[in-house]
């Protein structure tokens, strides 16, 4: 991928030898850890039961909908694989790192990227799931991204040098922004974002630029007053969000849920800034369902409410369950005593801009956290059925771009670039990884395909 015509801000002449220094620390890190040492993997040590991984991380979800989840993972390698966060993060237990931290995704694959509305109208490109979120090191989350990008274009049947084409492009890069943004001072690395148009711009070709345009509209398109239209129907004079069980539902106890929801709903209020607070108290409940959402998220609980103002403008908001991260076995436990929190501060952290509902709450009837956000807010991510190689090679790249921005706002890039280095090094060691991990998630899958037959779910 070729990088878009951009400045880089550099530090000023006294601070120079400070940026130096920083390179030369990362660069060091290459004797105990050499670049190359990433290309291997294989099972560790411990004993690797995905049958087990993947019960244990169905405890506390909705035992109902815990069928739903294998039936959407067992659609492909790649939904597995999005599935699977958990048993990747065991793998990675036991690989090489650096010891350099960021605030890390946690499951950074490549559907967990794409378009999004920022609080001023405008859209950008960046991460947009963070589950996960937590303290640990970079190397995990662009080596969970490289195998997304492997198993997702080897589902799409390309040809595997242009696979691992589409891995050396996200990998590179990954590596060239971070070294662009160790040269940024801190003020620009937080400024820095990735505007839809540059996208748009970097289309290699006249219909890849088209097609991305209408993308782009597509995701401006994609506003509170048409969700309104597509998602709500009239009941005796007021709009109430339409079922679609199972995945879209009014419990039976509707009464009892919406009074839950009304009561967590103050407890959310009191963690967003006194302006925001005053926005959303010109809105009114109107109704509120349950909703099944993604892949590895499928049985977690997760609401979603419609609010009103003046009996016609609507709010929507998502109330997500908010689970321990899977990288707290490995990395020690968050800071925070709600795992709602840990995501909303991670999220704000890692991303250019945020929802400006952003927040959570634990609920006083449950004692489960949550965490609260907008529901597709001019949100558009790619069709992974449908995108065409060229398009698919460019789109890793633009989710290296942005990891590397997340990494560099949170972490030490300065570190991370002298490590990394000007050559591809790195990047061949992640497409060797890349080829072995998918192997084995495609084995993993063949697995628990036999062990949960579709028909049977």
């Amino acid at each position: 991928m070729k990088n878009p015509k951009q400045s880089i801000v550099s530090e000023p002449e006294a601070e120079l030898p400070e940026l130096l220094q920083r390179l030369a620390v990362g660069k060091a890190l290459r004797t105990d850890v050499p670049r190359a040492s990433h290309a291997a993997w294989k099972p560790g040590k411990k004993r690797r039961d995905i049958l087990k991984l993947l019960e244990q991380s169905n405890k506390g979800r909705v035992e109902d909908l815990i069928p739903i989840r294998y039936g959407r993972m067992l659609q492909s390698p790649f939904a597995f694989l999005r599935g699977a966060a958990n048993i990747m993060a065991f793998d990675l237990a036991e690989s090489p790192v650096t010891g350099v931290k960021v605030q890390a995704g946690g499951d950074s694959h490549l559907m967990n990227f794409g378009e999004f509305g920022t609080p001023e109208r405008n859209l950008i490109f960046d991460i947009n799931d963070f589950d996960e979120t937590l303290s640990g090191p970079w190397e995990w989350d662009i080596k969970r991204l490289a195998a997304s990008v492997m198993v997702a274009a080897r589902y799409r049947n390309f040809p595997e040098r242009n696979c691992l084409e589409a891995v050396y492009a996200s990998v590179a890069s990954y590596r060239e922004k971070m070294a662009e943004y160790a040269h940024m001072s801190p003020l620009d690395r937080w400024y820095a974002r990735i505007d839809a148009q540059a996208l748009v711009n970097l289309g290699r070709t006249t219909d890849i630029r088209k097609k991305r345009a209408e993308e782009t509209a597509h995701a401006r398109a994609q506003t509170v007053e048409h969700l309104l239209a597509k998602s709500t129907e009239i009941i005796n004079d007021k709009h109430r969000i339409k079922d679609s069980p199972p995945l879209i539902y009014h419990p039976k106890d509707d009464l009892g849920f919406e009074d839950e929801m009304r009561n967590f709903f103050h407890l959310y209020r009191h963690t967003l800034p006194s302006d925001r607070k005053s926005l959303i108290d010109q809105f009114e409940l109107v109704d509120v369902v349950m909703k099944v959402v993604g892949v590895g998220s499928v049985g977690t609980r997760c609401a979603v409410a419609l609010f009103m103002a003046h009996g016609h403008e609507p709010l929507f908001l998502q109330f997500k369950e908010a689970r321990a991260s899977i990288l707290e076995p490995y990395h020690g436990k968050s800071q925070f005593g709600c795992h709602g929190q840990r995501v909303v501060e991670g999220q704000k952290l890692m991303q250019s801009a945020s929802d400006i509902f952003l927040g959570w709450a634990r609920s006083s009837e449950t004692g489960i956290d949550y965490y609260i956000r907008q529901l597709k807010d001019m949100k558009s991510s790619i069709n992974i059925d449908t995108i065409q190689l060229p398009e698919f090679i460019d789109y890793a790249g633009f989710c290296g771009w942005a990891l590397a921005r997340a990494h560099a706002k949170s972490g030490n890039p300065a570190a991370i670039s002298g490590y990394l280095g000007k050559s591809n090094v790195f990047d061949l060691a992640l497409g060797e990884f890349s080829q072995a991990y998918a192997d084995q998630t495609e084995a993993d899958f063949e697995t628990l395909k036999k062990r949960y037959k579709l028909e049977k779910l």
